[in-house]
């Protein structure tokens, strides 16, 4: 019996001690928190991709008016403001300075609380900023937005002369031609030649002069047909004529087609009266040295230009 008592006594002791470290056990393991999940690789890259989208841009000032005008360079051969010209100008949002003005003989105008702007020489986007400036430096309208157009072309002038049917000067815009000058001037009279003169000025200042084929011009082509500009000339020069007279039905002068025979020029004359001869014809023509040459004419034979022929009359 006290065997069974003793050992009783043991069991229950053990159990004593188990319940009071088991608490503690406990109490540690909520200490020190639940352990963290693993995380695999391919868990990391949906993280990256959901942050991503909280990196936005920060939204871009808009541009200031004129400052891709300004690296841009004028081309060349743009068309540049003049006394004369009529241009008209608009502020946007301010309706109130629209104006429409005539540059003066200074190159200036006249524009709404800036007074007066200079823009001869200018090209239009230069104009435009020269405003933008005027209105900024003032107060008035910081960082404007204009816009200015060309009304009017005068201050660009050419000078049509020669055998047009309305010789004088004609105001040019930037693309315009040989065609559209000789339009304008009404066209070539009967008299004048198929080979006119445009006089011009190069990027030096030297006067250089070309030939163009009226022909080829109208048969089309930018070759044939070259841009003109300020303070052009173009010249219609009389047509190349030849003389005869004696005993032609309609003695005179007439003008000379390409390659004209002295057999040409005869039916041009009329024809022989009926005391005239093919035989003798003379032909008087002016030699290097400023005289006149006169000597007998081959019917197959060229005529140049002021070419002189006299048709005797025949003896039978």
């Amino acid at each position: 019996m006290s065997r069974w008592m003793a050992g009783a006594v043991l069991i229950v002791a053990s159990l004593a001690t188990a319940c009071s470290q088991a608490p503690a056990r406990v109490e540690s393991r909520a200490a020190a928190g639940p352990a963290a999940p693993q995380v695999q690789p391919r868990d990391a890259a949906p993280a990256q991709t959901a942050a991503a989208p909280a990196e936005t841009a920060a939204p871009t000032a808009p541009a200031q008016p004129g400052a891709a005008a300004a690296s841009a360079a004028p081309s060349v051969n743009e068309y540049r403001l003049g006394p004369g010209d009529v241009v008209k100008i608009s502020v946007y949002n301010n309706p109130d300075l629209a104006t429409e003005s005539e540059i003066s003989q200074q190159g200036k105008i006249s524009f709404p609380l800036v007074g007066e702007v200079a823009v001869g020489g200018l090209t239009r986007g230069e104009a435009e900023r020269a405003i933008v400036r005027a209105l900024g430096e003032g107060g008035f309208v910081p960082n404007a937005y204009v816009n200015l157009l060309v009304a009017q072309y005068r201050s660009q002038q050419v000078s049509v002369m020669g055998e047009v049917n309305k010789p004088g000067k004609y105001p040019v815009s930037l693309n315009a031609t040989v065609a559209d000058l000789l339009a304008m001037a009404g066209g070539i009279t009967a008299k004048g030649s198929n080979v006119i003169t445009l006089i011009q000025k190069d990027a030096k200042g030297r006067t250089v002069q070309q030939e163009i084929n009226v022909r080829k011009l109208l048969a089309g082509g930018d070759a044939a047909n070259p841009s003109v500009g300020y303070d052009d000339i173009i010249y219609v020069p009389p047509l190349p004529v030849f003389y005869i007279y004696g005993e032609v039905r309609q003695p005179g002068a007439y003008p000379i087609a390409p390659e004209m025979t002295v057999r040409q020029a005869l039916s041009l004359g009329g024809g022989l009266t009926v005391r005239g001869t093919e035989r003798g014809i003379q032909l008087e023509r002016k030699g290097k040295d400023g005289k006149m040459m006169s000597r007998r004419a081959q019917m197959s034979e060229r005529l140049q230009p002021d070419d002189v022929l006299n048709v005797p009359e025949g003896w039978f």
